[in-house]
């Protein structure tokens, strides 16, 4: 699943091309939203923000309409100049925005919906996301409020739940965890606020920083690394499914004890 990172970047990289314009042309090949009217209803409408919260992307045009978009497990977003070619086939496109030179392209997006903006303020499945772990000032008091709110199995879970904490998923998860030297099973009920804490701090540089440039690879020391040597230490990573969904969690047993 794509993580916060992964939609911040996205969002990076559409709102020089959207932002304070009004889109070329917009399309909606897929049978799914044909029906919708997007087009005509969003025609010669600008685009007055690109914004990413979470997992979650928002394309907000003038007139109070706001394009709202999860990826889940299998969605992407592309941008691409004319002339590249996409990484997926255009029968899998959703949702085509022409802007000057490029093309922005949604594709196998479960969730894209058009809201009014009162509508996306009042949504409980957005009113109830925890802080955004990449939002410019992160709010820690509501972050530890939600943590001890939540009752998962081990700090793992309680990284996973996005009403928590948004954006983090099954790699920053992982990651988080080896950064700070965390057993991913300690159940919450240990884990101090000063370490709880901690565990955000780590992770938010590295998310910041994927966000800018769209790759997670050097900071994958654990993530879909079982059976080999840890980076720290040279223990043997493991991974086992975790929670209710039985998530793959990876971690070193070694050096996080």
């Amino acid at each position: 699943m794509p993580e916060g990172d992964t939609i911040h970047y996205a969002a990076n990289r559409m709102r020089p091309l959207l932002e304070g314009r009004v889109p070329e042309a917009i399309r909606t090949p897929h049978a799914r939203h044909r029906l919708d009217r997007w087009p005509e209803r969003l025609g010669g409408r600008s685009v007055s923000s690109v914004d990413a919260y979470g997992k979650h992307l928002f394309l907000r045009f003038e007139g109070e309409l706001t394009l709202h978009s999860h990826l889940r497990m299998t969605g992407s977003w592309g941008v691409y100049a004319d002339g590249r070619r996409w990484r997926r086939s255009p029968g899998r496109a959703w949702l085509i925005l022409r802007a000057p030179g490029h093309d922005v392209v949604q594709f196998d997006g479960p969730v894209l919906e058009l809201l009014t903006e009162s509508r996306t303020r009042f949504d409980q499945r957005l009113a109830a996301l925890g802080p955004d772990v990449l939002a410019p000032e992160f709010d820690a008091e509501r972050y530890l409020r939600r943590l001890r709110e939540d009752d998962p199995t081990g700090v793992g879970d309680a990284l996973l739940d996005q009403r928590t904490v948004a954006g983090i998923g099954n790699l920053w998860k992982a990651e988080a965890c080896w950064q700070a030297r965390l057993d991913p099973w300690r159940p919450l009920r240990q884990l101090s606020d000063v370490e709880a804490l901690d565990l955000i701090d780590r992770v938010r540089p590295l998310m910041q920083e994927s966000a800018v440039t769209g790759s997670q690879n050097r900071h994958k020391h654990v993530y879909d690394r079982a059976g080999m040597p840890c980076h720290r230490c040279g223990g043997r990573i493991r991974a086992r499914g975790q929670g209710e969904d039985n998530r793959t969690t990876f971690w070193c047993p070694a050096c996080q004890g």
